[in-house]
């Protein structure tokens, strides 16, 4: 039976703008078209979850956050529902919105986002609790870094303590305390986020495999950085490294990719496969995913593969 798998995280409401170009400091730049998406990095890789495990096979997920007590706080736990994911641990802030985020979208895909965290930033360590408490002896937990550094930290620990594997993206980067690495089971940042945790520039397979080996001696088990169009660079305690190729697609927009490859990267460890076999799962997952837009319309479902 497939591991239970619970994810701490976001949840917000994307407000998209697609246009030829990005627009420089100053700039306004006209002719764009307007989505807006349910999203928050949280939100993104459990509905990815969702979609993509075997649910007869006995596969859950469950989502532990808060939102707001708003129309896009509603909205987002109406969609969870719809998608099968367990809501037992999201709470409703009555003193802050549901988190926001602008993003614009160029021509080739490439994006830029600021987020307004709202309810998202005043989610407490001993607000996981009981979800971490409830969660199986075998369950596997990803975090992300949208949420108060604290409370990833006590995730983390916690977590551990029990045994949980905890699969961490350092996403969007910032630093984080020397201790904490040890306790994950694997890591998943990309090339700008390996740069900041190691001091390493990731620019070819040479530097990736010395951030993966920096990273192996600050603690972590595993590590998965993730290349883009070209894939991600798989380093274990075993193994020293090789590159997973990413499909070859026209992506038109790559806002919530690195989220659907975790979630689908998550998935596939759930239900036994090897890292390698994991790590292949995802990036077809996300490559499918950035021929797409929007964050969670974006992600597949297990029966387009």
């Amino acid at each position: 039976m497939p591991s239970q798998i619970l994810v701490v995280g976001s949840s917000n409401t994307d407000m998209v703008v697609k246009a030829d170009k990005l627009p420089a400091p100053g700039e306004t730049v006209i002719g764009g078209t307007f989505l807006m998406n349910p999203g928050g990095k949280g939100a993104n890789q459990a509905v990815a979850i969702a979609r993509l495990i075997e649910p007869l096979a006995g596969g859950s997920i469950t989502f532990v956050a808060k939102v707001g007590n708003d129309i896009f706080g509603r909205q987002a736990l109406s969609g969870f529902e719809r998608e099968g994911i367990n809501t037992s641990y999201i709470l409703t802030d009555a003193d802050n919105p549901s988190g926001v985020a602008l993003i614009n979208v160029d021509a080739s895909g490439e994006n830029c986002i600021t987020v307004a965290p709202g309810s998202n930033a005043n989610l407490q360590p001993i607000e996981t609790e009981a979800a971490l408490q409830a969660a199986n002896s075998d369950a596997l937990v990803l975090l992300q870094l949208e949420i108060p550094l604290p409370t990833v930290e006590y995730v983390i620990r916690k977590a551990a303590e029990r045994g949980l594997r905890v699969i961490l993206n350092p996403a969007p980067a910032q630093p984080l305390p020397a201790d904490l690495f040890s306790n994950l089971f694997l890591i998943t940042p990309n090339e700008t986020e390996a740069e900041l945790l190691t001091g390493i520039r990731v620019t070819d397979l040479p530097t990736a495999q010395q951030a993966a080996q920096k990273f192996h001696d600050m603690g972590v088990m595993n590590v998965v950085i993730t290349l883009g169009s070209k894939g991600a660079y798989l380093h274990t305690s075993e193994n020293r490294g090789q590159l997973i190729d990413a499909p070859l697609v026209k992506a038109i927009d790559t806002t919530a990719a690195g989220d659907c490859f975790n979630g689908a990267l998550t998935v596939a460890l759930s239900e036994g496969k090897t890292l390698p076999d994991a790590v292949a799962f995802a990036c077809q997952a996300a490559s499918i995913s950035v021929t797409r837009m929007g964050a969670q319309a974006s992600v597949p479902y297990r029966n387009e593969f």
